[in-house]
């Protein structure tokens, strides 16, 4: 397909597609002629991927570059990348002067969680310092999350990354790395979105007016962390 057509089943205008480009986010086309190239639906596809990740996930070219450069690496096995991609999506690690000490309560109560799950390949890794810091974080609030409190949520997440694991295993092996970047990054809306549903209905449950039967209009989950 052409640039136009390209254009008009992404439904980005074609400025945008030349400039995802020229970032060297969407891979150049099959030139047919001097001033003209040719697009297939890998293309489409991979234009579609980036379009998502930065207008409804949010993030940045230059984050969005990382990813897919960590997605493309043919010197990892499949893992491998999922990992560097995994790292590239959250890679907001402290330095290491800003690291809590492990005998910190928030530091401790991560690595007996992870201990427990097995899921300690993460130490030390972008993703293992995030949780740390929202644990640290709830600490500095006066709303201490040891083990006892992270458990539940360990619980919970457990089966749904088998879940969503099981999911992208159903792609063609050339589209798994660009399927698991897309749900990882856009599921996240989802679960965020039902998990404050949720919460306003067990409020409104617990807490609302008796006989109301739900909760005030326009009012929204309370904020629980």
């Amino acid at each position: 397909m052409r640039l136009s057509d390209l254009s008009t089943r992404s439904g980005v205008p074609t400025a945008t597609i030349k400039y995802y480009l020229r970032e060297g986010l969407l891979p150049a086309g099959d030139r047919v002629t001097a001033s003209r190239s040719e697009y297939t639906e890998a293309h489409l596809r991979r234009l579609r991927l980036v379009r998502a990740l930065v207008q409804v996930g949010g993030m940045s070219i230059a984050a969005t570059k990382e990813v897919i450069r960590a997605a493309e690496d043919d010197t990892l096995d499949q893992h491998q990348r999922f990992g560097a991609a995994q790292e590239a999506l959250f890679s907001g690690r402290p330095d290491a002067e800003e690291r809590p000490e492990p005998g910190t309560a928030a530091r401790a109560a991560v690595d007996e969680l992870l201990a427990e799950t097995g899921w300690g390949e993460c130490v030390d890794q972008p993703l293992y310092w995030n949780l740390v810091d929202a644990v640290t974080a709830l600490e500095r609030l006066g709303h201490p999350c040891d083990i006892t409190r992270l458990r539940p949520y360990a619980a919970a997440v457990a089966p749904l990354t088998e879940y969503e694991v099981d999911v992208l295993a159903g792609y063609p092996d050339e589209e798994q790395l660009e399927a698991m970047v897309a749900l990882t990054v856009l599921n996240e809306p989802i679960l965020l979105a039902l998990r404050r549903i949720g919460h306003a209905e067990v409020s409104a449950t617990r807490f609302g007016s008796s006989g109301t039967g739900g909760h005030p209009a326009g009012a929204g989950a309370p904020n629980v962390g």
